[in-house]
């Protein structure tokens, strides 16, 4: 079979390894579509993530969907749930699966991931993908995963407002999210005008292009527009306008300290923050006197925790749209030019197909 392993920074090589054997209790998995996130791009521009560095080639790929090769669900198209957690730790023993101390991830660390033909995957973690989900679908669902968890975290009030700081992928998916559990004004902040366009169609009441000082003044159809288009992010006077003294709570997709600060300044007194976006310099800042000040509540993001079922119910019955997320599709074989597509950040989710 063809795999994508990355062997250091920005070096991708495409070779032909044996199809792997499942183990007892996993199943042989045929890949057909595999995402990459923001996380794999860590890898691939800095050979890590975090405290987590390379050590040896590695597939990369988390968010994937395929079709069972073997054994009793032979046939059967599934989502690749990416964590394997020990079910014994604190975390898993409190129901924090997603902060399992022992966790193996699907590529990261030891762990190969899906871009590849073929992979061996625990049976429990390979959920049925609905017909009126397509592949490409089911590798968005991971992602739109973390957007639900995040959601979970801001506790966001009835019929409240928000923020969301970021509009990749993880940002329009989570817009998505506020949107069907009845906010009652989103705020998309994006430097990208293409983000800023997505963000809208998904549901953002009023989007902004983030500035580097002043305010951003409201465009018709309630668009904001930062002037002399700067790509630095704006302070509190920029958003003031368009929060209405502040939002009950801010969502930073970004990944950037900037996005960081900009979420804090976005909340009310009073609010939370979820952070979601992961730092290229494994540092988040921001000022306390602001955040004090305010009394905010300041969560932290962890993949996600337990929503399969919802991230899948809720595409199949349309209250999520997951298809116009995907912007790019790729080969196996063009893997190197895909990381190039997503680093570029041109459009929204690169999906790569093993099989074709």
């Amino acid at each position: 079979m063809w795999v994508a392993r990355l062997h250091g920074i920005g070096d991708i090589r495409i070779s032909d390894e044996p199809v792997p054997a499942p183990g007892p209790g996993e199943c042989l998995v045929r890949v057909t579509a595999a995402g990459i996130c923001g996380s794999d791009l860590h890898w691939f521009d800095q050979g890590g993530i975090g405290d987590a560095q390379l050590s040896h080639p590695l597939i990369l790929g988390h968010e994937a969907a395929g079709v069972i090769a073997d054994g009793p669900r032979r046939g059967q198209r599934v989502a690749i749930d990416p964590a394997i957690s020990c079910g014994a730790c604190r975390p898993c023993r409190d129901g924090y699966r997603n902060l399992c101390i022992r966790v193996r991830f699907l590529g990261h660390g030891g762990t190969d991931g899906a871009l590849r033909e073929f992979m061996p995957w625990p049976e429990d973690l390979l959920p049925p993908l609905p017909d009126e989900l397509s592949d490409a679908d089911g590798a968005v669902l991971e992602p739109f995963g973390v957007a639900i968890h995040s959601y979970d975290l801001g506790h966001l009030p009835l019929a409240g407002t928000a923020a969301v700081i970021g509009c990749g992928p993880v940002g329009v998916l989570l817009i998505q999210v506020l949107r069907a559990a009845g906010a009652r004004s989103i705020v998309g902040v994006d430097p990208l005008p293409h983000r800023r366009e997505a963000a809208a169609k998904f549901g953002a009441d009023r989007v902004a292009a983030p500035a580097p000082s002043g305010g951003a003044a409201a465009a018709p159809g309630g668009a904001a527009r930062a002037p002399g288009g700067g790509s630095g992010l704006a302070g509190p006077a920029t958003l003031g306008g368009l929060t209405g003294g502040g939002v009950d709570v801010a969502f930073e997709c970004a990944g950037n300290g900037d996005g960081v600060r900009l979420a804090v300044d976005a909340a009310r007194p009073g609010g939370r923050v979820v952070l979601a976006g992961i730092p290229d310099d494994d540092l988040t800042t921001f000022r306390a006197s602001v955040a004090r000040r305010k009394g905010l509540t300041i969560a932290m993001v962890r993949r996600m925790n337990e929503v399969y079922p919802r991230a899948i119910g809720m595409a199949a019955r349309g209250q999520a749209d997951l298809g116009p997320v995907v912007s790019h599709r790729f080969p196996l074989r063009e893997a190197a030019a895909a990381f190039g597509a997503a680093a570029r950040r041109t459009g929204l989710k690169v999906i790569i197909e093993p099989g074709s």
